[in-house]
């Protein structure tokens, strides 16, 4: 073999190799920016999750008279939030903002607040300020006599 066909050779297999790099390279940015978040604003906002009611291994975390409508409480110990946006209507939530994983501080008024980055919740469980764009996650609670059972 002349070195001039040694040389088209190795030319060929690098432009290969080089060729393929930019090729992964290319489909793994592809990969991480195709999350779905642009960091736009939503104009509209996922509902959270429905859950099922609370099952056979369901535990009672609070007094339904503890959690005030139109209000919340943080059970730390639970690493839940439960809420009562209106009468009788329970929601339950994993105390873990859905932006990063902090820790969710409490409820202050009619807001679930995360101390992080700012982001809040409604009663819901939706994000309606700060970076969260994502609800919160759900647990089954029901009224049961005068205790909230989750489970």
């Amino acid at each position: 073999m002349s070195s001039d066909n040694l040389d088209r050779t190795a030319l060929t297999r690098r432009t290969l190799i080089g060729g393929a790099g930019v090729v992964a390279a290319g489909a793994a940015l592809t990969a991480c920016g195709s999350s779905g978040d642009t960091g736009e604003a939503r104009s509209a906002v996922p509902a959270p999750t429905t859950t099922a009611p609370p099952g056979p291994d369901a535990e009672v975390v609070a007094a339904v008279a503890d959690v005030p409508v139109g209000g919340g409480v943080m059970l730390e110990s639970k690493r839940l939030v439960v809420t009562q946006p209106a009468e009788g209507d329970f929601r339950a939530f994993i105390a873990i903002c859905t932006h990063q994983g902090c820790n969710l501080s409490g409820v202050e008024d009619d807001r679930i607040i995360c101390p992080c980055h700012g982001s809040r919740y409604d009663l819901d469980g939706a994000p309606v300020e700060g970076p969260a764009k994502r609800p919160l996650k759900t647990r089954p609670v029901a009224a049961r006599g005068s205790d909230l059972v989750v489970g």
